[in-house]
């Protein structure tokens, strides 16, 4: 999809991918250590502005304007500051060692961006750091619940932990799980889940 489609998805009244945040950063949220989150490819801001509401100090990354435009609304109304970011994932620098977690929530990109984007995760996550992903898989074309109709932008967990290497994998998993997200995203979906943490130990870890 173009930004100009995007941004016509998120022009939506009733917001495409809901306000609640995903439930797997709802379940894992917990194993990022203290320091700033990044969310990558973030829509509205749904799980950026959660994160945020739980302390971390959040940026969220998206291409769109629109989404952008109301995840800015959506994060005011609710009193949470997040640092919202324009930018596209093929340019957009993510430092090295910074971030004490990374979330990239059915963020489909194409093979080659893909690769380099999880290179580049690896690189940015400190020492300790956690990465959080959550995508659809090749089997989701079978069931349409939701995401592309490309299977070269879909995952497995096989690619998703060559392409991390440098990560400790605490989950690394496919499976069926009923997704309720908004209108786009909603039923029987196949996704593949993905806890990683950067070796190493959080120099925020041991502070109160």
């Amino acid at each position: 999809m173009t930004v100009h489609d995007w941004d016509q998805r998120f022009s939506a009244e009733a917001l495409p991918y809901g306000t609640a945040p995903n439930d797997f950063v709802v379940a894992q949220a917990g194993a990022i250590p203290p320091g700033p989150v990044l969310c990558l490819a973030e829509g509205h801001g749904r799980n950026a502005i959660w994160l945020a509401e739980r302390g971390h100090a959040v940026t969220a990354v998206e291409q769109s304007g629109v989404g952008i435009a109301r995840g800015r609304a959506l994060a005011a109304e609710r009193g949470a500051v997040v640092a919202f970011v324009q930018d596209d994932l093929a340019q957009f620098d993510m430092g090295e060692g910074k971030w004490g977690g990374i979330v990239s929530i059915f963020a489909h990109l194409p093979p080659a961006l893909r690769r380099d984007v999880n290179a580049r995760v690896v690189r940015a996550l400190a020492p300790g750091g956690v990465f959080i992903l959550e995508a659809y898989t090749p089997a989701q074309l079978a069931l349409g619940t939701g995401g592309p109709r490309d299977a070269e932008l879909l995952m497995t967990r096989d690619a998703l932990v060559r392409e991390l290497d440098g990560l400790e994998f605490v989950v690394a998993r496919e499976l069926e799980r009923e997704v309720a997200e908004g209108s786009m995203h909603r039923g029987t979906s196949s996704v593949v889940q993905v806890v990683a943490r950067k070796r190493g130990t959080s120099p925020h870890r041991n502070q109160p």
